[in-house]
């Protein structure tokens, strides 16, 4: 088998939730060692976010597979030795503490170099280490709601937050990504960069679009549910049997192909109140009456095939369970077993893998599950150990 490319690497992590925690297992797919320092007892407290998997949280199992859980207290003075001993043998330090916390810990990147200065060091926080809201507290929604994004999102009456985490989850990427740019630089020069990430200014990335429309347009996009603010005919229709199917039209061929093979009415395509996209945007009311009349007389698989033939796209709205059982994923044999601590789970592949490798697939560690054989690694004998105990480090 295929080596795959960041065996060798070692990430220690000082980890909770989401954001830090998906950026350490995307490493630890490409076959990175991580160790996550959790607190004795407890864990990482997203750990308790619910019980749906085999009594394990959701959050938990999905973002902490093939990890090592090494629990230590590291207020302590044993615990803190142990974290320097570790972080003295990584190659990378992640920590998602609350605010200023790491700096309290002597754990700020600044001090991190000089004791270990290979040592790639990144922060992730709501809003910075610097600046007004360096010590404000941010989760998800709280972060999609200062970047605009519940501003753009929901219905013309209520505006509604994204169903994922997608602050944690974009930032998360950054860091993953920062990490990597990171290490590339380091065997290049031997410098080891510091990253910081902050859920807000991830976000704020993913809001370019928006953002860019309102301040040179004057005008923010509205707030049209599951359409398109700034397309149409694009979202969804109800079709006679009750499923919902949306279709996307992204251009004027599009439009006249699906003028005259769905709606069975060429001379639509050029009509006045229809002919630019503008204008059908500025129609949408009168446009949707006519293409969700259409969808009325159809069901959703007679609609599906009408748009395929046009081939304008289009999706059905599928729940949840129907997306866990979706034919792609299982045509490309995307699914593989990962162990927990409360029985097997299907995971998803990663999404990104360098042809040819097998990711990295182990099970979802338990609290402190390494924590012997993690210090054992580190020289840490029976008395050692005991006495780490013996002290509350463990």
């Amino acid at each position: 088998m295929n080596p795959l490319p960041l065996e060798g690497i070692t990430v220690v992590s000082l980890e909770q939730a989401v954001a830090a925690p998906f950026a350490t297992r995307q490493l630890a797919d490409l076959g990175a060692r991580v160790i996550k320092v959790e607190r004795p007892g407890a864990g990482d407290f997203a750990r308790g976010y619910d019980e749906s998997v085999h009594g394990q949280s959701s959050y938990f199992v999905w973002l902490n597979r093939s990890k090592e859980s090494v629990a230590l207290d590291i207020k302590s003075s044993g615990g803190r030795a142990v974290l320097e001993r570790l972080l003295g043998e990584a190659d990378v330090f992640v920590q998602n503490l609350a605010p200023g916390a790491a700096r309290r810990l002597g754990l700020g990147a600044a001090e991190l170099a000089e004791r270990h200065p290979s040592l790639v060091v990144c922060d992730i926080s709501g809003y910075g280490n610097t600046g007004p809201w360096a010590d404000r507290k941010a989760y998800d929604l709280l972060v999609q709601c200062e970047t605009g994004v519940v501003s753009l999102t929901g219905t013309p009456d209520d505006p509604a937050k994204v169903g994922i985490s997608i602050a944690d989850i974009a930032a998360g990427m950054y860091a993953h990504s920062g990490i990597l740019a990171a290490l590339y630089e380091r065997r290049a020069s031997g410098v080891a960069r510091p990253v910081e990430v902050s859920l807000f200014e991830a976000l704020a990335e993913w809001m370019g679009s928006p953002a860019y429309y309102t301040a040179y347009s004057g005008t923010q996009p509205a707030r049209v549910g599951a359409q398109h603010a700034t397309i149409a005919p694009y979202g969804p229709y109800d079709a006679a049997d009750g499923r919902t199917v949306l279709l996307a039209i992204q251009n004027e061929r599009e439009w006249a192909s699906f003028c005259a093979v769905f709606l069975d009415d060429a001379a639509l395509a050029t009509d006045d109140r229809f002919r630019k996209g503008s204008s059908r945007v500025a129609r949408r009311a009168e446009l949707n009456a006519i293409v969700a009349a259409r969808f009325r007389e159809l069901t959703a698989a007679d609609a599906v095939k009408l748009l395929d033939e046009a081939k304008v796209a289009n999706a059905r709205l599928n729940s949840v369970a129907e997306f866990w059982d979706h034919p792609v994923l299982a045509g490309r044999d995307r699914w593989r077993d990962v162990g927990t601590p409360g029985g097997t789970v299907r995971a998803l592949l990663p999404p990104a893998t360098p042809g040819g490798l097998t990711p990295r697939m182990d099970p979802v560690p338990a609290v402190g599950e390494h924590t012997e054989s993690v210090l054992r690694s580190l020289g840490y004998d029976t008395d050692a150990l005991a006495a780490l105990h013996a002290g509350g480090a463990l």
